[in-house]
């Protein structure tokens, strides 16, 4: 019997979206949600997703803005994350994003390692998205493309420092 990994990989991402939901422009992203979500509730490794009373994120709010949503999910790691992303449907309307989200020269994307059962809430996210925003990629937030391992995924204890250590501020 093998025994579960103490971390999974909680990912966001957010997207200024072109028009309002319920557009004409945005209707094959908006009847594509359940299909995709379904993928992804079956797929090999996912753990978790948010999702609102309607079975999706799109009521959401994130960072206080309405032309904002958020997709947020747990999985069992990187590379379970990357099957899902890159075939079937999801990989069909991931090539589609451009007619539906404002491109945007800011992260809107991060990873990070989670306690294996923790759920992330969507502060929590907007704090990873802050960081990489403003650090690039670390442990605490990083990318597909700068993937952390998950030893040592717990921030390191604060600790106050005596006055009298004989460094000199």
């Amino acid at each position: 019997m093998t025994q579960a990994a103490p971390y999974q990989l909680a990912q966001v991402n957010i997207g200024r979206l072109k028009a309002p939901l319920d557009s004409a422009q945005l209707k094959d992203f908006v009847d594509n949600l359940d299909p995709v979500n379904a993928d992804a509730d079956a797929a090999d490794g996912f753990v978790w997703r948010l999702e609102d009373e309607t079975g999706d994120a799109t009521d959401i709010a994130v960072f206080g803005d309405e032309w904002l949503i958020i997709n947020m999910s747990v999985w069992r790691d990187a590379e379970a994350l990357k099957a899902y992303m890159y075939q079937g449907r999801h990989r069909e309307m991931l090539a589609r994003r451009r007619e539906f989200f404002e491109r945007v020269q800011e992260a809107m994307v991060a990873l990070w390692w989670v306690p294996a059962g923790h759920r992330p809430t969507v502060a929590e996210a907007e704090s990873r998205l802050l960081h990489l925003r403003t650090n690039g990629p670390t442990q605490y937030a990083f990318t597909l493309r700068s993937l952390f391992p998950a030893q040592g995924a717990e921030p390191a204890a604060v600790l106050e420092l005596p006055d009298d250590l004989g460094c000199p501020a």
